[in-house]
């Protein structure tokens, strides 16, 4: 009797499935072989993400379909352990069709079952970010304003509220500041019996937009009007000590306004601050409320322009008015220019000792000399090339380069607004075409590292993109007596994306090792399209590795920054739950952003794990 249609198909579904084995453990041997010197031969985690780079070589949808139609289970959920699947599916295939079963062709290496596979990412999630949190497994990371240092309050209330571990962004502050962050930390931990990790992250080769003109010493303050041009709400203000050593963060619509300290012990809620501004119109301030860090709350009933001799002059109710002098040069000072750009015009990228500027233009309009911005590593202009693009402020402004001399980069603006952006000091800049020939490790992250290693549990690298980095880095440590120390490799260029593989068998056999998916520098470099793929892919590879990754950049962040939440941000956050570690960035409302990814990541837990759906029952009656 000859064989069914059925049947013949299931004999060619096996045969291609043995077929497929022996490439994948070829292909996987070789692979290994090249980092045989990183341990890679007795890892089963690196054996499985040898195995899974095989099995993505080709393209398996006309597989998974077929197999999908016979009611198999698909290689589609296969990450943590791809042979042991494959494997099955090849054993269950041979006794329906009554053969018997074949010795399987091993590799080099061990690779893993099915439970352990998963097992050991769960291990390996616990040794970087500590124990789980109660229900929670997905653990939250939050990166720490310089305010912490002093603030009381805000490490012991970002435990309560569910952070599992902090950041310390080595880019900012000084270790004196890490130093009281990490002692509040260490007490905070002690104290609610909460295990915290802390990451210190290097700041890497960030370029930025160097210095701008310094604007006149004037400060407006800016009154809500209608759609008449009619007064509707006053000028909100937070009156801040000029040269306080404390990081403040204004609410929705605050303006930070500086005064002399001497000013502070003499003032109290209810006070008014009477003053003529530089267009000698009479105003005032009153004091509306005495913030916990010594700030002031304010409003301003009408627009007003401070200038630097402004006098001010106390007045209390019951009691003569208390002249307080002049605000000071220093206090509106440091108001730097922007450089206004749109699409289609000039810009240049200064390589010279100089400060940006705006644009400059003729009585008539025209423009005479384009607009300039400086940057933080002048050295690196040397490399683009014409056509390369260029992108500033996380994307808001996108050039192109028309020329490079030894002036600088000429660019042509490309995107903005329709109205336009403004560039200012300390903004990003990305260069995604171009090979910028940057050490690993610049000398004040070499400087830094002394003090991460005595104090950190994780070190960031921060534009690692390739395993040269990522030695070089794990020498510096050696050196430093912390070779065991873990590493969290930053993924922010396309080039660090594509050696993503390189990066894990490199260093994931010798120490602890996590995966930071720095969305906001991908997204910029790869474009927002591109990133939601890409994001995808490192998320498979890395539990491939059984290596555990931190999904960051702008989660929750309308809340953190501003309290509004914005139901887009939570759909994002929800999709963190695939990954081991959700990161926030510091902001206003941290603590209530803390609590929101608490509890989305709580709920979420139970739909998924990974790409994988768990079936809990649906309760779509509330």
């Amino acid at each position: 009797m000859s064989k069914s249609r059925d049947e013949n198909e299931l004999q060619a579904l096996l045969n291609e499935l043995l077929m497929l084995r022996e490439r994948i453990v070829l292909r996987a041997s070789r692979q290994l072989n090249q980092y045989r010197d990183a341990g890679v031969l007795h890892s089963a985690s690196a054996c499985n993400l040898a195995h899974y780079l095989a099995l993505r070589e080709d393209d398996q949808r006309e597989l998974q379909g077929r197999l999908a139609l016979q009611g198999l289970s698909s290689l589609g959920r296969c990450e943590p352990h791809v042979m042991a699947n494959l494997d099955a599916i090849i054993r269950l295939l041979m006794r329906i069709s009554g053969q018997n079963m074949m010795m399987l062709m091993s590799g080099p290496c061990p690779s893993p079952g099915f439970a352990e596979g998963s097992q050991t990412l769960d291990t390996n999630t616990t040794t970087l970010f500590g124990p789980s949190s109660g229900e929670r497994e997905t653990r939250i990371m939050v990166t720490l304003p310089g305010e912490a240092a002093h603030n009381e309050s805000l490490i012991p209330e970002l435990l309560q509220r569910g952070a599992d571990c902090v950041r310390i962004n080595c880019a900012h502050d000084d270790a004196a500041t890490w130093a009281a962050m990490i002692n509040r930390i260490r007490h905070a931990s002690d104290q609610f019996n909460r295990p915290c990790r802390i990451l210190m992250d290097l700041a890497g080769h960030k370029l930025r937009t160097g210095a701008m003109e310094q604007g006149p010493a004037v400060r407006h303050l800016k009154v809500r009007r209608n759609e008449y041009g009619e007064i509707i709400a006053p000028a909100h203000l937070q009156l801040v000590p000029f040269g306080s050593p404390f990081e403040f963060h204004s609410g929705v619509g605050v303006q930070t306004l500086h005064l002399p300290p001497a000013w502070f012990p003499l003032l109290a809620r209810w006070d008014s601050l009477a003053f003529t501004d530089t267009r000698n119109k009479p105003r005032h301030i009153e004091i509306t409320g005495i913030n916990l860090n010594g700030t002031l709350l304010a409003i301003c009933p009408q627009p007003a322009w401070l200038g630097a001799n402004c006098k001010m002059t106390r007045n209390r109710v019951d009691e003569e008015p208390l002249a307080l002098g002049e605000i000071g040069e220093e206090c509106l000072s440091g108001q730097m220019e922007a450089a206004q750009v749109h699409s289609g015009e000039p810009l240049l990228l200064s390589s010279q000792d100089t400060v940006g500027r705006r644009a400059r233009y003729s009585d008539s309009g025209e423009l005479l000399t384009p607009a300039v911005i400086t940057c933080s590593m002048p050295e690196v202009l040397r490399h683009p090339r014409v056509g390369d693009a260029v992108w500033i402020d996380d994307g808001k402004i996108g050039c192109i380069v028309e020329k490079n001399t030894e002036e600088g980069l000429s660019l042509r603006v490309t995107h903005t607004s329709p109205k336009g952006a403004r560039i200012r000091t300390d903004k990003g800049i990305n260069f995604p075409d171009t090979r910028l020939h940057l050490p690993p490790l610049s000398e004040k992250d070499i400087a830094d590292l002394d003090f991460v290693c005595r104090h950190a549990d994780m070190v960031g690298f921060s534009f690692v993109e390739s395993a040269d980095d990522m030695r070089a880095l794990m020498h510096e440590l050696e050196q430093r007596g912390a070779a065991n120390m873990p590493i969290i490799a930053k993924i922010e260029t396309p080039t660090a994306v594509r050696n993503l593989p390189e990066i894990l068998l490199s260093s994931m056999a010798q120490r602890p090792l996590g995966i930071m998916i720095a969305r906001g520098d991908l997204a910029v470099e790869l474009g927002s399209v591109r990133m939601a793929e890409i994001q995808e892919e490192m998320l498979w590879l890395c539990e491939a590795a059984h290596v555990p990754v931190i999904w960051a950049t702008q989660v929750l962040e309308s809340i953190a920054k501003k309290g509004v939440r914005s139901r887009p941000e939570f759909t994002d956050a929800a999709m963190g739950v695939r990954a081991e570690c959700v990161m926030l960035n510091k902001g206003l409302y941290i603590n209530d952003a803390v609590q929101a990814l608490d509890k989305v990541l709580t709920r979420m837990q139970d739909h998924q794990r990974k790409k994988i759906s768990r079936l809990r029952a649906l309760h779509l009656n509330w």
